[in-house]
C-alpha cells in the first residue's frame, strides 16, 4: 500500500491555521480522502492529559521541563496516531508539530536549538512532515488578535508570556519558513482567501483533482 500524506499547519497563535485545518480536512473528505485531523499537543487521551499540564493557566513549568512534556505529547502521538494513518494510505493534517517547538521553546524560551532540534527528531523517529504551511502574520496584527481572544476566552498559559517572548515566536516562524518543504502563507488574508490558496497549494503538489 502506497505511504499516506503527511501535511502540518504551523505559526503563531491566533494566526488561523486551526481553522484552516479543519477546512483543508474537510475538502479531503469530499475529495473521497481518508482523513485524519489531529494536533500537537495532543491526539491521544494521554497526550491530551498532557495538554491540559502544559495550557493550565495556573501552571508553572521550568523551560526544560515543558520541552521533555511536549517531546513526550508526541512520541505518543507519532507512534499511535501519525505513523499508522501513513502506513494505511490515510492523509493526516495536524495542527502544529516540531517545527512550533522549535518556535516556541527553542527561540521563545532560548533552549538550545541543537537541543530542540535533536529532541523533536527522536520523538518522531525522524518523520519529516510532506509539505508544512505556515501562516505568517505582522506583529500588530498579531497583536490585535491575541487581545481580543483574551478578551473573549481568557489566555491559556503560553498565551500569557511577555510580549518579547510572543515577537521572539513571531520572529522565529518568518525564520522557519524558508526551509525546504515550507510554503508561507499571509494569514491577513480572509478565510475563504486562505483556503483557496491552500486548495491550490495541495492540488498542484499532490495532484488532488
Amino acid at each position: 500500500m502506497k505511504r499516506g500524506l503527511f501535511i502540518v499547519f504551523e505559526g503563531p497563535d491566533r494566526s488561523g491555521k486551526s481553522t484552516q485545518a479543519k477546512l483543508l480536512a474537510e475538502w479531503l473528505k469530499k475529495k473521497k480522502k481518508k482523513v485524519i485531523l489531529t494536533r500537537e499537543p495532543g491526539g491521544t487521551r494521554l497526550s491530551e492529559k498532557i495538554r491540559e499540564i502544559l495550557l493550565d493557566p495556573k501552571g508553572r513549568i521550568e523551560p526544560l521541563t515543558e520541552l521533555f512534556l511536549y517531546e513526550t505529547s508526541r512520541i505518543k502521538h507519532t507512534l499511535s496516531i501519525i505513523l499508522p494513518a501513513l502506513k494505511t494510505g490515510k492523509v493526516v493534517v495536524s495542527d502544529r508539530f516540531t517545527m512550533s517547538t522549535t518556535a516556541y521553546q527553542g527561540y521563545g524560551r532560548k533552549i538550545p536549538i541543537k537541543t530542540v532540534e535533536t529532541l523533536n527528531n527522536l520523538a518522531t523517529c525522524a518523520l519529516k512532515p510532506d509539505l508544512t504551511v505556515v501562516f505568517n502574520i505582522p506583529d500588530r496584527v498579531f497583536n490585535e488578535r491575541e487581545r481580543l481572544a483574551q478578551k473573549l476566552f481568557g489566555p491559556d498559559r503560553m498565551e500569557r508570556e511577555s510580549s518579547q517572548f510572543r515577537r521572539r515566536v513571531n520572529k522565529a516562524y518568518k525564520i522557519l519558513s524558508s526551509r525546504p518543504g515550507v510554503v508561507r502563507i499571509n494569514a491577513v488574508k480572509s478565510i475563504e482567501e486562505i483556503h483557496t490558496e491552500i486548495i491550490n497549494i495541495i492540488s498542484n503538489r499532490f495532484g488532488f483533482k
